[in-house]
Protein backbone atom coordinates (compact mmCIF):
# COMPACT_ATOMS: atom_id res chain seq x y z
CA UNK A 1 0.00 0.00 0.00
CA UNK A 2 1.88 3.01 -1.23
CA UNK A 3 1.84 6.40 1.50
CA UNK A 4 -0.66 8.61 0.70
CA UNK A 5 0.11 12.62 0.86
CA UNK A 6 1.53 13.22 3.90
CA UNK A 7 3.85 15.96 5.62
CA UNK A 8 7.08 14.77 5.11
CA UNK A 9 8.71 12.92 8.11
CA UNK A 10 12.14 11.23 7.35
CA UNK A 11 14.27 9.48 9.84
CA UNK A 12 17.94 8.27 10.58
CA UNK A 13 18.44 4.91 12.42
CA UNK A 14 21.93 3.90 13.65
CA UNK A 15 22.58 0.96 15.17
CA UNK A 16 24.41 1.43 18.99
CA UNK A 17 27.83 -1.03 17.31
CA UNK A 18 29.99 1.91 17.42
CA UNK A 19 30.72 5.24 17.03
CA UNK A 20 29.62 7.39 13.79
CA UNK A 21 32.04 7.10 11.08
CA UNK A 22 32.16 9.60 7.36
CA UNK A 23 29.56 6.35 5.72
CA UNK A 24 27.49 7.31 8.62
CA UNK A 25 27.53 10.83 8.25
CA UNK A 26 27.00 10.88 4.71
CA UNK A 27 23.60 8.82 5.23
CA UNK A 28 22.50 11.06 8.28
CA UNK A 29 23.20 14.34 6.53
CA UNK A 30 21.44 13.32 3.08
CA UNK A 31 18.55 12.50 5.24
CA UNK A 32 18.56 15.27 7.52
CA UNK A 33 19.17 18.12 4.19
CA UNK A 34 16.13 15.80 2.22
CA UNK A 35 13.82 16.41 5.13
CA UNK A 36 14.79 19.96 5.46
CA UNK A 37 14.38 21.13 2.00
CA UNK A 38 10.65 19.70 2.29
CA UNK A 39 10.07 21.86 5.38
CA UNK A 40 9.30 18.30 6.93
CA UNK A 41 10.78 16.46 10.25
CA UNK A 42 14.15 14.79 10.94
CA UNK A 43 13.39 11.83 13.62
CA UNK A 44 16.07 9.95 15.25
CA UNK A 45 15.66 6.37 15.68
CA UNK A 46 18.42 3.56 17.45
CA UNK A 47 17.91 0.39 16.12
CA UNK A 48 18.75 -1.14 19.45
CA UNK A 49 17.92 -4.93 19.13
CA UNK A 50 20.61 -6.58 18.73
CA UNK A 51 22.01 -6.49 22.62
CA UNK A 52 24.89 -9.12 21.88
CA UNK A 53 26.55 -6.94 19.08
CA UNK A 54 26.04 -3.31 20.87
CA UNK A 55 29.02 -1.57 22.33
CA UNK A 56 28.42 0.40 25.70
CA UNK A 57 28.40 3.69 25.86
CA UNK A 58 27.39 3.55 21.95
CA UNK A 59 24.12 5.61 21.80
CA UNK A 60 25.18 8.45 24.36
CA UNK A 61 28.38 8.62 21.16
CA UNK A 62 26.01 8.62 18.60
CA UNK A 63 23.99 11.69 20.23
CA UNK A 64 27.36 13.73 20.78
CA UNK A 65 28.43 13.57 17.75
CA UNK A 66 24.88 14.43 15.72
CA UNK A 67 24.90 17.06 18.39
CA UNK A 68 28.46 18.21 17.44
CA UNK A 69 27.08 18.34 14.01
CA UNK A 70 24.76 20.55 14.85
CA UNK A 71 22.45 17.83 13.18
CA UNK A 72 19.03 18.00 15.62
CA UNK A 73 16.42 16.01 15.37
CA UNK A 74 12.71 16.73 15.97
CA UNK A 75 10.75 15.25 18.54
CA UNK A 76 12.18 12.48 21.61
CA UNK A 77 14.62 9.76 20.85
CA UNK A 78 13.29 6.45 19.48
CA UNK A 79 14.56 2.83 21.05
CA UNK A 80 13.60 -0.21 18.80
CA UNK A 81 13.83 -1.97 22.23
CA UNK A 82 10.57 -0.09 23.08
CA UNK A 83 8.69 -1.80 20.09
CA UNK A 84 8.89 -4.79 20.74
CA UNK A 85 5.15 -5.48 21.53
CA UNK A 86 4.38 -4.35 17.71
CA UNK A 87 6.95 -6.79 16.58
CA UNK A 88 5.44 -9.27 18.49
CA UNK A 89 2.06 -8.48 17.15
CA UNK A 90 3.79 -8.48 13.78
CA UNK A 91 4.64 -11.54 14.10
CA UNK A 92 1.50 -13.05 15.40
CA UNK A 93 -0.63 -11.44 12.54
CA UNK A 94 2.10 -13.01 9.48
CA UNK A 95 1.93 -16.37 11.46
CA UNK A 96 -1.93 -16.62 11.40
CA UNK A 97 -2.15 -15.57 7.37
CA UNK A 98 0.36 -18.74 7.03
CA UNK A 99 3.05 -17.31 6.08
CA UNK A 100 5.64 -18.19 9.03
CA UNK A 101 7.17 -21.68 9.61
CA UNK A 102 9.65 -22.77 12.18
CA UNK A 103 13.79 -23.49 10.86
CA UNK A 104 16.24 -25.14 12.36
CA UNK A 105 19.00 -25.08 10.10
CA UNK A 106 22.14 -23.36 10.75
CA UNK A 107 24.24 -20.90 8.82
CA UNK A 108 26.49 -23.93 7.47
CA UNK A 109 23.27 -25.59 6.22
CA UNK A 110 21.72 -22.33 4.83
CA UNK A 111 21.36 -22.07 0.63
CA UNK A 112 21.73 -18.35 -1.43
CA UNK A 113 20.88 -15.65 -0.02
CA UNK A 114 20.99 -17.04 3.94
CA UNK A 115 17.91 -19.17 3.01
CA UNK A 116 16.60 -22.06 3.77
CA UNK A 117 16.85 -24.88 1.13
CA UNK A 118 16.27 -27.68 3.51
CA UNK A 119 12.19 -29.40 4.26
CA UNK A 120 11.49 -26.69 7.42
CA UNK A 121 8.82 -25.13 5.72
CA UNK A 122 7.18 -28.09 4.80
CA UNK A 123 7.96 -29.80 8.53
CA UNK A 124 6.51 -29.73 11.69
CA UNK A 125 9.56 -28.77 12.99
CA UNK A 126 9.03 -28.59 17.47
CA UNK A 127 8.93 -25.82 19.24
CA UNK A 128 10.54 -27.11 22.04
CA UNK A 129 14.15 -27.08 19.28
CA UNK A 130 16.37 -24.09 18.55
CA UNK A 131 14.53 -23.05 15.20
CA UNK A 132 14.19 -19.04 14.05
CA UNK A 133 11.25 -18.06 12.33
CA UNK A 134 11.05 -17.55 8.87
CA UNK A 135 8.55 -15.69 6.43
CA UNK A 136 7.31 -17.87 3.04
CA UNK A 137 8.01 -15.79 -0.36
CA UNK A 138 5.63 -16.96 -3.02
CA UNK A 139 8.16 -18.47 -5.76
CA UNK A 140 6.61 -15.65 -8.09
CA UNK A 141 6.82 -12.46 -5.97
CA UNK A 142 7.95 -9.59 -8.07
CA UNK A 143 7.96 -6.33 -6.21
CA UNK A 144 9.41 -2.77 -7.62
CA UNK A 145 9.14 0.50 -6.42
CA UNK A 146 10.58 4.04 -7.59
CA UNK A 147 13.39 4.31 -6.05
CA UNK A 148 14.19 8.32 -5.16
CA UNK A 149 17.65 8.38 -6.18
CA UNK A 150 18.10 5.41 -8.12
CA UNK A 151 15.11 5.34 -10.54
CA UNK A 152 12.70 2.31 -10.49
CA UNK A 153 14.03 -0.83 -9.12
CA UNK A 154 12.54 -4.10 -9.32
CA UNK A 155 13.28 -7.68 -7.68
CA UNK A 156 12.03 -11.01 -8.37
CA UNK A 157 12.10 -11.71 -4.48
CA UNK A 158 10.63 -14.97 -4.61
CA UNK A 159 13.74 -16.10 -6.87
CA UNK A 160 15.99 -14.63 -5.20
CA UNK A 161 14.99 -14.93 -1.67
CA UNK A 162 12.53 -17.50 -1.18
CA UNK A 163 12.11 -17.14 2.50
CA UNK A 164 14.15 -15.06 5.36
CA UNK A 165 14.60 -14.72 9.41
CA UNK A 166 11.70 -12.57 11.33
CA UNK A 167 13.04 -13.67 15.04
CA UNK A 168 16.41 -15.53 15.57
CA UNK A 169 16.86 -18.83 16.86
CA UNK A 170 18.08 -16.58 19.82
CA UNK A 171 14.63 -14.93 20.35
CA UNK A 172 15.44 -11.48 18.91
CA UNK A 173 13.65 -10.04 16.60
CA UNK A 174 15.02 -9.83 13.26
CA UNK A 175 16.49 -6.34 11.56
CA UNK A 176 13.98 -7.40 8.43
CA UNK A 177 10.77 -7.61 10.37
CA UNK A 178 11.38 -4.62 13.11
CA UNK A 179 12.48 -1.90 10.49
CA UNK A 180 9.41 -2.98 7.97
CA UNK A 181 6.93 -2.26 11.07
CA UNK A 182 8.56 1.08 12.39
CA UNK A 183 9.05 2.21 9.02
CA UNK A 184 5.36 1.18 8.15
CA UNK A 185 4.06 3.64 10.68
CA UNK A 186 2.08 6.69 8.36
CA UNK A 187 4.18 8.80 10.34
CA UNK A 188 7.14 7.42 8.50
CA UNK A 189 7.44 8.81 5.15
CA UNK A 190 10.47 9.08 3.53
CA UNK A 191 13.34 6.68 4.07
CA UNK A 192 16.65 7.72 2.58
CA UNK A 193 19.87 5.58 3.60
CA UNK A 194 22.90 3.93 1.97
CA UNK A 195 22.66 1.37 -1.40
CA UNK A 196 24.18 -1.54 1.28
CA UNK A 197 20.59 -1.28 2.12
CA UNK A 198 18.49 -1.98 -0.97
CA UNK A 199 18.38 -5.60 -0.94
CA UNK A 200 17.04 -5.38 2.55
CA UNK A 201 14.25 -2.33 1.20
CA UNK A 202 12.34 -5.23 -0.92
CA UNK A 203 12.28 -7.84 2.16
CA UNK A 204 11.21 -4.67 4.30
CA UNK A 205 8.13 -3.70 1.23
CA UNK A 206 7.22 -7.71 1.41
CA UNK A 207 6.53 -7.61 5.10
CA UNK A 208 4.63 -4.65 5.12
CA UNK A 209 2.70 -5.51 2.49
CA UNK A 210 1.96 -8.69 4.00
CA UNK A 211 0.84 -6.85 7.17
CA UNK A 212 -0.87 -4.28 5.33
CA UNK A 213 1.13 -1.09 5.80
CA UNK A 214 2.06 1.38 4.30
CA UNK A 215 5.22 1.86 2.03
CA UNK A 216 7.29 5.20 3.04
CA UNK A 217 9.19 6.86 -0.09
CA UNK A 218 12.62 4.91 -0.22
CA UNK A 219 15.98 5.99 -1.63
CA UNK A 220 19.28 4.80 -1.71
CA UNK A 221 22.83 6.82 -1.76
CA UNK A 222 26.27 5.89 -2.63
CA UNK A 223 27.91 3.65 0.03
CA UNK A 224 31.60 4.87 1.14
CA UNK A 225 34.45 2.36 0.60
CA UNK A 226 37.87 2.00 1.69
CA UNK A 227 41.07 1.56 -0.32
CA UNK A 228 40.38 -2.10 -0.76
CA UNK A 229 36.63 -1.51 -2.17
CA UNK A 230 35.25 -2.48 1.38
CA UNK A 231 32.29 -0.91 2.71
CA UNK A 232 32.97 1.41 5.51
CA UNK A 233 31.50 -0.17 8.51
CA UNK A 234 31.54 0.03 12.31
CA UNK A 235 32.43 -3.75 11.52
CA UNK A 236 35.24 -3.34 9.72
CA UNK A 237 36.85 -0.82 11.90
CA UNK A 238 36.08 2.52 10.06
CA UNK A 239 37.71 5.13 12.32
CA UNK A 240 34.92 7.11 14.13
CA UNK A 241 34.24 10.51 13.10
CA UNK A 242 35.95 13.51 14.60
CA UNK A 243 34.01 15.57 16.55
CA UNK A 244 36.67 18.69 16.96
CA UNK A 245 36.55 19.07 12.88
CA UNK A 246 32.25 19.05 12.10
CA UNK A 247 32.78 21.48 9.16
CA UNK A 248 34.84 19.77 7.70
CA UNK A 249 33.24 16.57 7.97
CA UNK A 250 30.26 17.93 6.70
CA UNK A 251 31.87 19.57 3.43
CA UNK A 252 33.58 16.31 2.94
CA UNK A 253 29.92 14.51 3.18
CA UNK A 254 28.51 16.68 0.66
CA UNK A 255 31.04 16.17 -1.56
CA UNK A 256 30.44 12.51 -1.13
CA UNK A 257 26.75 13.68 -2.06
CA UNK A 258 27.37 15.61 -5.24
CA UNK A 259 26.00 18.63 -3.65
CA UNK A 260 27.69 22.18 -4.91
CA UNK A 261 30.56 23.28 -3.01
CA UNK A 262 29.99 25.33 -0.25
CA UNK A 263 32.09 28.52 1.57
CA UNK A 264 30.53 29.67 4.76
CA UNK A 265 33.74 30.57 6.47
CA UNK A 266 34.00 27.13 9.35
CA UNK A 267 29.98 28.53 10.09
CA UNK A 268 28.44 24.86 10.83
CA UNK A 269 24.74 26.19 11.10
CA UNK A 270 25.76 28.53 7.68
CA UNK A 271 26.95 25.65 5.88
CA UNK A 272 23.44 23.70 6.24
CA UNK A 273 21.21 26.42 5.73
CA UNK A 274 23.00 26.88 2.60
CA UNK A 275 23.11 23.39 1.54
CA UNK A 276 19.35 22.72 2.41
CA UNK A 277 18.84 25.54 0.18
CA UNK A 278 21.32 23.88 -2.74
CA UNK A 279 19.64 20.27 -1.77
CA UNK A 280 19.50 17.75 -4.93
CA UNK A 281 18.51 14.68 -5.14
CA UNK A 282 19.23 14.37 -8.80
CA UNK A 283 22.38 15.46 -8.30
CA UNK A 284 23.86 12.16 -5.62
CA UNK A 285 26.18 10.09 -7.61
CA UNK A 286 23.97 6.68 -8.46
Amino acid sequence: MSHPQAPYTGRFAPSPTGPLHAGSLVAALASFLDARAAGGQWLLRIDDIDPPRAMPGATQRILSTLAAHHLHFDGSLQLQSNHYPAYANALDQLAASGLVFRCRCTRATLGPNSTCIASCAAEEVPATLPTSLRIKVPEHTTLEFDDLIKGPQRLALGEHTPNFILRRRDGLYAYQLACAVDDGDPSITHVIRGSDLLDSTFRQLYIQRCLGLEHPRYGHLPVLTDSDGNKLSKQTGAAALDDNTPYRNLQSALATLGQPPIDADGDVDALLTLATEHWSRTAIPK
